[in-house]
């Protein structure tokens, strides 16, 4: 099981573990370490249950069962159906921008800081087994074709941080922050009628949120709702000094151009914040233009 460790500070508790590869933090707007720390522990399992459930990178969860099922139509439960039925939506809505078959493009692309650009023919190959259009999905069963996957990495932090959001809402009553690597939910005011201080980071740097306000780029309050980012920070490659980000076109198989360096959202929900964020990046050039449309408050930091 992940350690937790704690720490007081401001006048609010902050504990910290690790899950979903991202530095996780629950801050509790109480002086209660107890408290703070049974909160955090029902946030990291949860988290993890999550992560368990819907990591494509497992061998014993629903994931890899419809990504191995070879054609055959695989059953899903209440939780996973809602995941399709919104990826579904998110599909339609974004004209094929956000498709959630799109992770076997990892297969050509290594976005490890490295040089290597695969070769056009290598990603038109894969092609084929990219298209949520392609896909059966009639709750509760989904029938991919042979070859295709599904990945739902593009939905599942932002996901875990509403769930353990509302999760802890329900069992105690002083305001809570839930930041996992970056997204964020809270849930109200704090005690002195402010609200969290929240840091819009430097797209070259790694911060948390207990320190993001000191060293961002930009920093503003948030009472209730969430806040999710998409950007380039960490997964690129570089070759003869063209950065190519991690976010690729469906359609083509390759990164989109002119995109922001990073895009953060805010949005009733991590979850809505996360979608909107993702798909400025899908927009290239008109990621501010689509974000206005939105009626959201957003940063795009070129």
């Amino acid at each position: 099981m992940t350690d937790l460790s704690f720490e007081q500070a401001a006048g609010y508790g902050i504990c910290r573990f690790r899950a979903m590869a991202s530095p996780c933090e629950i801050l509790v707007d109480a002086d209660d370490e107890p408290v703070a720390r049974r909160l955090a522990a029902l946030a990291r399992d949860e988290a993890l249950r999550v992560e368990h459930k819907f990591s494509r990178y497992r061998d014993d969860n629903i994931v890899h069962r419809i990504n191995g099922a070879r054609g055959a139509p695989v059953e899903v439960d209440d939780e996973a159906a809602a995941l399709l039925d919104y990826a579904d939506v998110c599909w339609r809505l974004s004209g094929g921008l956000f498709d959630v078959t799109s992770g076997v493009l990892r297969r050509a692309w290594r976005f490890d800081s490295g040089d290597h650009v695969p070769g056009q023919a290598e990603v038109a190959a894969l092609l084929p087994l990219v298209g949520w259009h392609r896909v059966r999905w009639e709750k509760p069963v989904l029938e991919l074709p042979p070859g295709m996957e599904i990945d739902l990495g593009g939905l599942g932090k932002e996901y875990a941080v509403d769930r353990c959001a509302h999760l802890l809402a329900a069992q105690t009553a002083p305001s809570l922050l839930v930041n996992f690597g970056g997204d964020l939910a809270a849930t109200g005011a704090r005690r002195d009628g402010h609200g969290w201080v929240i840091g819009v980071e430097n797209p070259d740097r790694v911060t948390v949120a207990s320190t993001a306000a000191r060293e961002a780029r930009l920093a503003f309050e948030l009472s209730r709702g969430g806040i999710a980012t998409s950007g380039d920070a960490h997964r690129f490659v570089l070759r003869d000094g063209k950065r190519y980000g991690h976010i690729l076109d469906p359609r083509t198989g390759w990164p989109v151009t002119d995109a922001p360096r990073s895009v953060t959202v805010v949005g009733n929900t991590c979850t809505e914040a996360g979608i909107l964020a993702t798909l400025a990046m899908l927009r290239g050039a008109g990621a501010e233009a689509f974000l206005e449309n939105q009626g959201v408050r957003y940063w795009c930091l070129r």
